[in-house]
């Protein structure tokens, strides 16, 4: 019931943010009564789309739901789920984890459990942990779960010695960027890779009723009046200063314009506290950012440890030395030094094979 009630979350995985995309599934008798998912903009919940299908069955069931009912707090846009469930004589609630959230953390439990409701938490918690994790990072680190997303060859190259990067891979395996780009809150580039490719970051080869907000890096504002990036949708550059007549220009397309503070370790540089840019996209309530950029930006990401998970696309091709690569990293003294990488997956997607691989943060 708990695997199922984990399916139809998937329903709307690209729908709820901020709010966690979660399934229900109540059950008398042996039977499913009721069952749901939370819907587009994160209301209703899916305790409520559960009890609405349940009607009068629900007295006495036991709900299985993946993530610890809402509690009462204020502002809220509908009615707190463990009061829905309490009021219709659900006899037991199983939880597979509890809400970080610091406006629920067990006060959903609590509510439950002073209703006379047996609940129960843990079931199935690891796998739930996995399908909420960009979720949970963001309310607990924060910050946004960031995918760093990667097209090479087999031999780990990126694009030509003159930039030249369309096309690396098979049309299948860009299909299926399109589907992580759907799921993401936010795309984020650099303004080099602006300036070199002119990418349009849009979900274009899947259906996508939430289309993410797409995030420049441009410290000095230089980025053209004509990229495609910033036609139409949600865009939002970040920079060192966000005054001047050239972010005015900016605003004056419906462009938003933030300052984001130097990184002091580079100052010389002038490069964005990177760090700084993740909180401001965890508290504007992205759960999930997806980057597609130059070495440069993914070595500094990397560096500065924002980056969750790498995906790369790896074509059946060799592109030699004289191409460019992933990781602009510095020289490391010992392989000591290396980056640690934990690989999750591997499938073939096309001619191209996909690898999926969690960073192992120190």
């Amino acid at each position: 019931m708990m695997a199922r009630a984990m399916a139809l979350a998937e329903k709307g995985r690209t729908i709820t943010s901020p709010n966690p995309f979660v399934g229900c599934v109540i059950v008398n008798g042996g039977c499913i009564v009721g069952e749901g998912f939370t819907q587009a903009g994160g209301r209703p919940h899916a305790e409520a789309e559960a009890l609405a299908g349940a009607g009068a069955r629900a007295r006495g069931a036991t709900a299985y739901v993946t993530l610890e009912p809402c509690s009462d707090r204020p502002h809220m846009r509908g009615p707190a789920c463990a009061n829905l469930l309490a009021e219709a004589g659900v006899a037991r609630v199983v939880a597979a984890i509890g809400d970080p959230n610091p406006h629920i953390d067990g006060r959903g439990v609590a509510r439950l459990a002073g209703a006379g409701i047996r609940v129960d938490i843990g079931l199935m918690e690891e796998a739930v942990r996995v399908q909420l994790r960009a979720f949970l990072a963001r309310v607990t680190r924060g910050r946004p779960w960031v995918t760093t997303k990667i097209a090479a060859s087999l031999d780990g190259r990126t694009a030509l010695q003159s930039g030249q990067s369309q096309w690396i891979t098979g049309p299948a395996a860009r299909r299926d960027v399109h589907r992580l780009r759907s799921e993401a809150c936010a795309m984020l580039t650099g303004i080099g890779t602006v300036k070199q490719d002119d990418p349009q970051l849009t979900v274009r080869d899947v259906p996508c009723t939430r289309p993410p907000w797409r995030v420049l890096i441009d410290p000095k504002l230089e980025v053209p009046d004509a990229a495609r990036l910033l036609a139409g949708g949600k865009v939002l550059v970040a920079t060192l200063d966000a005054n001047g007549a050239r972010a005015d220009a900016l605003r004056a397309r419906g462009i938003e314009v933030l300052a984001v503070p130097a990184d002091a370790a580079i100052a010389e540089r002038r490069k964005l506290d990177l760090a700084a840019l993740m909180r401001v996209l965890g508290g504007r309530g992205f759960n999930q950012v997806m980057v597609e950029t130059g070495s440069r930006l993914n070595a500094s990401l990397l560096g500065a440890g924002m980056v969750d998970e790498i995906v790369g696309y790896f074509a059946p091709s060799l592109l030699g030395d004289t191409a460019q690569g992933m990781f602009a990293l510095p020289v490391l003294a010992t392989l000591d030094a290396k980056m640690r990488l934990q690989v999750t997956d591997t499938r073939r997607i096309g001619e191209d094979w996909r690898v999926t691989a969690q960073v192992l943060h120190r």
